[in-house]
C-alpha cells in the first residue's frame, strides 16, 4: 500500500467527504468552464462575423444608392430644355436670359440636398464657368485650362459619366468662390460630364462637393463608436470614411488592408494579430460601378471576448462561493437560489411569447429580488411604450384617415363620372363636364389610400378643385385666392390637412345673407426650416368666449359634457400634425370682432427621420 493511500485511510469521514466533494465539483466545473469559454469565444466570433457581414452588405447597398443618387443629380438638367439650349449655344448669345437659366439650375440643384457645399458648372461653348457656394452664385468666369484638372481630363477621354474625387479640403473652383478659412472642411467631390444626348459631344462639366455628414450617418449605423473601427476605401485605397477621422482622405497602407485585398472573393473575414491591431476583421468588396472599393469593420479581441471573459470570471467566482455554501447548507441555499431564478425564467419565457405580464409579487430583497423588481418595471415600461408609441398613435392616425377618406368603390364612381362627363360633352355642356372633372379629382385624391404624405402642390390642387365646385354653387357670391411661393410647392405634407379647414369656412363662417364670401390661402417659408400655411375667410367669425373654448378643445383636449367637439375637424388635423412631426407642428386660430376667421399652421419643412410613411 502506498504512502498516499495510507494518509487517505487515516483521514476522517468528514475530511474524505470534503476532499471527495471538492474533487467531484472542481474537476467537472473546471473542465466545463474551459470548454464553455472556448465555445463561447468561437460562438461570439462566428456571430460577430455573420452579423457584421450582413450589416456591412446592407450598408454597402445604402452607400452605393446614395453615391449614385448624388452622381446622377445633374441628369435632371437634361429634362430642362432652356438650360440645355444654354449649354449648346453658350451664355454669351443672350447673356441676361441665359445667365438667369444657369443661376436657376444651380440654385435648384444646391437646394435639393442639404449636404451640398459647393457646385461648379462649366460650359464648353465660350469656356464659361459658374460656382454656387452656400447659395452664393458667382459671376461669369472664363476657365480656359479646365482639362488641366485630372478628373475633367479623364472624363473627356473616356465614356464614363462621372468620377469621384476622394475626401479633400474644399477649394475654390477657378478662384470664383470665396471660401473663408474657417469653413474649409473636408468634402467629397462628384465630377460629371454633360453631353449633347443622344450625341456624344461634350457640352460641359459639373462638379458637386458634398460634406461627409450623410455618409457619416450611413456609416454610423454599421459600427459601435469607441468599440469597433470602420473603413471605406476606394479602388486606390484612399479612405473615403473612417471611424478614425485622421485617416480620411489618406491612402490606407496598413498591412491588414493589403491582406484583405489578397483574400479570395468568397471570403468575408479574417483574424489579424500584430503590434497595431489584434482582432477580427470583417470586409466586403463593392461591385458594379464601385468595383475595387472596400468596406471593412474591425473589432479587437479584448472587446469581442470581453463578455466571455467576464462570464468565465463570474462563473468561477460563483463556483467557489457555491462550493463553500454547499459545504454549509447545500439544500437550503440551492432552493433559495434556484426557486426565484426559475420564476424569473418562466416569466421571461412568457415575455418571449409576447405576454408582457409578471405573475409574481416579489422575489425577495436580495439581488435576485432587485432583478425581479427591475424586470417588472421593464415590462411595465414596455407596455407603456407599446400603448403610447404604437397602438394609440397608429390607431389614432388610422381612424382619422378612415374618417377623412371615403370608402366608395372607386371603379364604380370613376366609371359613373366618365359616363356623365361624356354625355355632358355630347350635349355641349362644357361647364358640367368641368365640374365633373373637379369632383372626380376630389374623389380620386380622397380615396387614394396608398399615399398619406403628398407634395403641398397636390394638397393645394385638391383644395382648388373643392373651391371651384363651391364657386359653382355660390356663383358671384364667392371669391377665393391662392398665394403660394414656388419654393414650397414640393414640400411633403400630410394628406387632407387643408380641405377640412376650407370646408369649415362654408359650414360655420358664411351666413346665407352675406353678399360676398372671400377665402384666401397663403403658403410660404417663415424661415429656412418652417412652412407657414394660413386660411382666411371674411365670414361671421366667432365671439371671444367661443374662440377660447375652441382653443381649449383644440390644444388641451377639453370637450363639452356631451362628448362632442365644435372643432373636431381642426382637432383631427392638429392631432395628426403632432403625430407626423413629433409635436413640432403648431396651429393657431384667430377671429376679429367685425368678422372673419383665420387658421394658421406652422410645421417643419422636413419631417423627422423616424417618421416613415412612404
Amino acid at each position: 500500500m502506498s504512502c498516499t493511500s495510507q494518509i487517505y485511510m487515516q483521514w476522517s469521514i468528514r475530511t474524505k467527504l470534503i476532499v471527495t466533494l471538492m474533487a467531484v465539483i472542481i474537476l467537472p466545473f473546471g473542465i466545463a468552464i474551459t470548454f464553455t469559454y472556448f465555445q463561447t469565444t468561437k460562438a461570439l466570433n462566428d456571430r460577430f462575423v455573420a452579423t457584421s457581414h450582413d450589416l456591412i452588405v446592407k450598408g454597402e447597398e445604402e452607400l452605393k444608392t446614395y453615391l449614385d443618387d448624388v452622381a446622377e443629380m445633374s441628369t435632371v438638367l437634361y429634362r430642362y430644355t432652356p438650360f440645355m439650349n444654354v449649354m449648346r449655344d453658350g451664355v454669351a448669345q443672350n447673356l441676361t436670359s441665359n445667365q438667369e437659366e444657369v443661376r436657376r439650375a444651380l440654385a435648384y440643384l444646391l437646394n435639393s440636398r442639404p449636404e451640398i457645399e459647393q457646385m461648379l458648372l462649366y460650359i464648353d461653348k465660350g469656356k464659361d464657368s459658374y460656382t454656387n457656394y452656400h447659395s452664393r452664385i458667382s459671376g461669369r468666369g472664363k476657365y480656359e485650362s479646365i482639362l488641366s484638372n485630372p478628373y475633367y481630363s479623364r472624363l473627356s477621354r473616356s465614356d464614363i459619366f462621372s468620377v469621384i474625387e476622394p475626401p479633400h479640403e474644399i477649394y475654390s473652383y477657378n478662384n470664383q468662390s470665396v471660401i473663408p478659412n474657417s469653413e474649409k472642411n473636408q468634402v467629397l467631390s462628384f465630377h460629371t460630364v454633360i453631353r449633347d444626348v443622344p450625341l456624344e459631344n461634350i457640352l460641359g462639366f459639373m462638379s458637386i462637393d458634398i460634406n461627409l455628414s450623410k455618409i457619416s450617418d450611413l456609416a454610423g449605423r454599421l459600427y459601435t463608436d469607441g468599440v469597433e473601427d470602420l473603413y471605406i476605401m476606394n479602388e486606390k485605397g484612399v479612405v473615403i470614411y473612417s471611424s478614425d477621422q485622421e485617416v480620411i482622405g489618406k491612402e490606407n497602407k496598413e498591412k491588414w488592408y493589403k491582406q484583405v485585398k489578397k483574400e479570395r472573393e468568397s471570403g468575408k473575414s479574417l483574424e489579424w494579430d500584430d503590434s497595431q491591431f489584434s482582432g477580427v476583421i470583417v470586409y466586403e468588396k463593392f461591385t458594379d460601378s464601385y468595383k475595387g472599393w472596400y468596406i471593412v469593420k474591425r473589432i479587437p479581441y479584448n472587446v469581442l471576448y470581453q463578455s466571455a471573459r467576464q462570464t468565465a470570471f463570474i462563473t468561477i467566482l460563483i463556483g467557489i462561493i457555491t462550493l463553500v455554501i454547499v459545504l454549509i447548507a447545500t439544500l437550503y441555499i440551492s432552493f433559495r437560489l434556484t426557486a426565484p431564478i426559475k420564476v424569473l425564467i418562466a416569466n421571461m419565457k412568457k415575455v418571449e411569447k409576447g405576454e408582457f405580464e409578471a405573475d409574481f409579487d416579489s422575489l425577495g430583497n436580495d439581488e435576485i429580488g432587485m432583478l425581479g423588481r427591475h424586470f417588472k418595471l421593464m415590462i411595465s415600461r414596455i407596455n407603456e411604450l407599446i400603448e403610447r408609441e404604437y397602438k394609440l398613435e397608429i390607431e389614432n392616425k388610422s381612424s382619422q384617415l378612415r374618417v377623412l377618406q371615403s370608402q366608395i368603390n372607386p371603379h364604380f364612381l370613376y366609371n359613373a363620372f366618365q359616363s356623365i362627363g361624356t354625355l355632358a360633352l355630347k350635349l355641349k355642356a362644357v361647364p358640367v363636364y368641368s365640374l365633373l372633372t373637379s369632383l372626380s379629382n376630389i374623389m380620386r385624391y380622397s380615396m387614394n389610400m396608398k399615399d398619406d404624405i403628398v407634395p403641398l402642390s397636390a394638397e393645394l390642387k385638391h383644395v382648388q378643385s373643392y373651391l371651384l365646385l363651391q364657386k359653382q354653387r355660390f356663383y358671384e357670391q364667392l371669391e377665393f385666392e391662392l398665394t403660394v411661393d414656388k419654393d414650397v410647392e414640393g414640400i411633403l405634407v400630410p394628406k387632407m390637412i387643408l380641405q377640412p379647414v376650407v370646408e369649415n369656412c362654408f359650414k360655420h363662417g358664411f351666413d346665407q345673407q352675406m353678399e360676398k364670401a372671400y377665402i384666401q390661402i397663403e403658403a410660404s417659408l417663415k424661415d429656412e426650416g418652417t412652412l407657414l400655411i394660413s386660411v382666411k375667410d371674411n365670414g361671421i367669425g366667432v365671439k371671444q368666449e367661443q374662440l377660447e373654448k375652441m382653443r381649449s378643445e383644440l390644444f388641451l383636449g377639453l370637450s363639452k359634457e356631451d362628448g362632442s367637439r365644435e372643432s373636431i375637424g381642426l382637432k383631427n388635423i392638429y392631432d395628426r400634425l403632432q403625430i407626423y412631426y413629433s409635436n413640432q407642428a403648431k396651429m393657431s386660430i384667430y377671429s376679429e370682432e367685425k368678422g372673419g376667421f383665420t387658421v394658421t399652421i406652422e410645421m417643419p419643412k422636413a419631417m423627422p427621420k423616424e417618421v416613415d410613411h412612404s
